[in-house]
């Protein structure tokens, strides 16, 4: 059973997604949070698997919220739910901590689908995210050029490992691993590890990374 705390502002969002959790036999919402100090205090308590946070709440806000989180608990995982999809938010949930970025938009099974993939290790990023990140990112350049440690995670992903053993190899965490892989994925302007993969295939010989 994966438990869930919601973190939303709003009652009635709180309400809808505390609904939507219900359909599903394999997730149980153990509380709700009407801001981000709350849901830091709650995710402190209740120690979910998932909080699901949003990014605009008074007070301490959800990036903020995030990053005490993740730093209370390295294992905690945080997915946004928000109605931004502008780069600076995008970029500064995922920099806090957030393992992935959905928008209220999305279809209910989205929804379910992100909350289960970040327990297993995903990233589930809305396609309109991704789209923002794409086009606003920066153009070719020297300092886009992969890093050692980036160059060495896209081989790895190349081969077929997964983040968990990517993570031992490395010696780091698998948060590390896929802080790694957001900027993998925005310096190469692709949005998952396949396309990646294909990239490193692509342009190993030519020495472009």
């Amino acid at each position: 059973m994966i438990r869930v705390l919601i973190a939303d502002d709003h009652a009635i969002v709180r309400t809808g997604l505390a609904q939507l959790l219900g359909t599903a036999d394999d997730l149980e919402l153990v509380g709700e949070a009407a801001d981000g100090a709350q849901a830091v205090a709650m995710a402190a308590e209740l120690r979910p698997d998932v909080v699901l946070m949003d990014l605009s709440m008074p007070g301490t806000d959800g990036i903020a919220a995030t990053g005490q989180i993740v730093a209370a608990d390295p294992e905690a995982h945080v997915l946004v739910l928000t109605s931004f999809s502008d780069q600076a938010r995008i970029l500064d949930a995922l920099q806090a901590g957030a393992e992935g970025y959905l928008l209220k938009h999305s279809e209910p099974e989205v929804i379910l689908a992100g909350i289960r993939e970040v327990v297993a290790g995903g990233s589930p990023l809305d396609p309109k995210a991704a789209r923002v990140l794409l086009t606003n990112r920066r153009a070719p350049g020297p300092e886009t050029k992969l890093t050692g440690r980036e160059q060495e995670v896209l081989q790895m992903i190349s081969d077929g490992l997964p983040n968990k053993s990517i993570a031992r190899r490395m010696g780091i965490s698998e948060r590390t691993v896929k802080a790694h892989l957001t900027n993998i994925y925005q310096r190469l302007g692709v949005t998952d590890r396949t396309q990646a993969a294909l990239w490193a295939q692509r342009n190993a010989q030519r020495g472009e990374y």
